[in-house]
């Protein structure tokens, strides 16, 4: 129950967040569903006792799912990134930088601006993993089929 209901509550939070942008359907029950994945992925981690490596997995375990549905659904990846990611968003931690700033608590400031700063980094360091892989594998495939037209466009005219 302890794993779950942190899961059931990202989902929750993504719906919200969708009813807010306007996405509906069931585009917003699978966008919300990457958030709830994204949470347990993160949990699952848990055993690694380093955060900032939760948060690479779990970014690349929403990356991937929102490639995938993104193309079955033909909609633009960043749909269901953005609301996928939404439960990773190191809010709380930007809060606490920014009190510690204006209460002039300048060592934990930085070590707390650092280790948002951190995970930021490694929520874009696996969306960029995922969707530059993703790119070189589909400008692959197209390289390939172009290159089989043009051998079949060759055979035929001769």
């Amino acid at each position: 129950m302890q794993f779950l209901l942190p899961c059931c509550y990202g989902f929750v939070a993504c719906v919200a967040y969708c009813m807010c942008v306007h996405l509906k359907g069931w585009r917003m029950v699978w966008a919300s569903l990457g958030g709830a994945i994204g949470w347990c992925i993160y949990l699952l981690f848990g055993f690694s006792h380093n955060d900032l490596f939760q948060y690479l997995m779990a970014s690349i375990a929403v990356s991937a799912y929102s490639e995938v549905m993104a193309r079955l659904n033909k909609t633009p990846v960043t749909g269901f990134l953005l609301v996928s990611m939404l439960p990773m968003v190191p809010g709380g931690g930007i809060y606490n930088t920014m009190q510690y700033a204006v209460s002039g608590d300048n060592s934990r400031f930085l070590s707390t601006g650092l280790h948002t700063f951190g995970i930021a980094g490694a929520i874009a360091l696996g969306v960029l993993l995922v969707s530059s892989t993703v790119r070189l594998f589909t400008t692959v495939k197209h390289q390939k089929e172009e290159e089989r037209l043009r051998r079949q466009s060759d055979a035929s005219s001769k």
